[in-house]
C-alpha cells in the first residue's frame, strides 16, 4: 500500500480527525469548513495558508487512496467530506488521535503527544502512549518512528511515516521499546508542570480564603 502523503494531504487528514472526534456535530466537512480546519493557528505546527483549490486536489488525491472523500447519506446540499483511515488500517482511538497529532503538530514526545491528544483519547499514562507508538511501528509498512535524541534535549520525538520525505535519522521505534528513559525523560518534566499547578491553584485559593475572611473580622 502506498501510503506516503505530501504536507498538504497530511494537514487534510489532520484536519478531518480533529474534527471528526472534537467536533462531531460539525462533521463531516464542507470544502470550506475543511479549508478553515487546515489554515487554524491553533494546534497547528507548522501554520498554513492553503487555498480550496489546493485543498481540492488533495482531496481528490486521498479518495483515490480510499483515505478520504465525501460522506455517503449526509443530509446536506453541500457536499461534506471525511476521513476513512479508521476503515483502512483498523484503528482504535487510542492510535487515531495519536495519529490525527502527529499529523496536525509535527515529532512530537511522549508527554507532548499525551498533552495534546487529550481532546480526542485521554491516555492513563505514558506507558499507554508509548504502547500505542509500538503498535504503530510493528504495523507493515510501519506507520511510525522514532527520532534520536537532539543534543541537550532529553526526550526523544516520534513521526509519522505517511510524510514522503522522512527524516534519514529516524530509527525503527523497537530498538527502544525495552528501555525506561523515555517514560522517565518525559514523565519529571510532566509531574513538575503538574505541581507547580497545584502550588499556583493552592496560592489562589489561599488569597482567597483570606480576602473571604477580611469581611467578617
Amino acid at each position: 500500500m502506498d501510503i506516503l502523503l505530501d504536507e498538504i494531504e497530511i494537514r487534510v487528514l489532520g484536519s478531518l480527525i480533529e474534527k471528526d472526534i472534537t467536533t462531531p456535530d460539525y462533521y463531516p466537512l464542507s470544502l470550506n469548513a475543511l479549508v478553515n480546519a487546515c489554515n487554524q493557528k491553533n494546534n497547528r505546527d507548522p501554520v498554513m495558508h492553503v487555498d480550496e483549490d489546493s485543498v481540492r486536489g488533495a482531496l481528490s488525491s486521498l479518495q483515490n487512496r480510499h483515505f478520504a472523500g465525501p460522506a455517503s447519506g449526509a443530509d446536506s446540499r453541500v457536499t461534506k467530506y471525511e476521513h476513512r483511515l479508521q476503515e483502512v488500517f483498523n484503528f482504535d482511538r487510542r492510535e487515531v488521535a495519536v495519529i490525527g497529532v502527529l499529523f496536525l503538530r509535527g515529532p512530537q514526545t511522549l508527554g507532548e503527544l499525551r498533552g495534546r491528544t487529550e481532546r480526542m483519547y485521554q491516555f492513563g499514562d505514558l506507558s499507554e502512549v508509548q504502547s500505542t507508538l509500538q503498535r504503530l511501528s510493528d504495523r507493515e509498512p510501519p506507520l511510525v518512528r522514532v527520532l534520536p535524541r537532539q543534543p541537550g534535549t532529553k526526550e526523544a520525538r516520534y513521526l509519522h511515516l505517511f510524510r514522503s520525505d522522512p527524516p534519514a535519522e529516524a530509527v525503527p521505534l523497537a530498538s527502544k521499546i525495552d528501555s525506561r528513559d523515555d517514560l522517565r525523560g518525559d514523565y519529571v518534566p510532566t509531574l513538575k508542570g503538574e505541581i507547580e499547578q497545584l502550588r499556583q491553584e493552592l496560592a489562589e485559593l489561599k488569597q482567597e480564603f483570606w480576602a473571604f475572611k477580611k469581611k467578617f473580622d
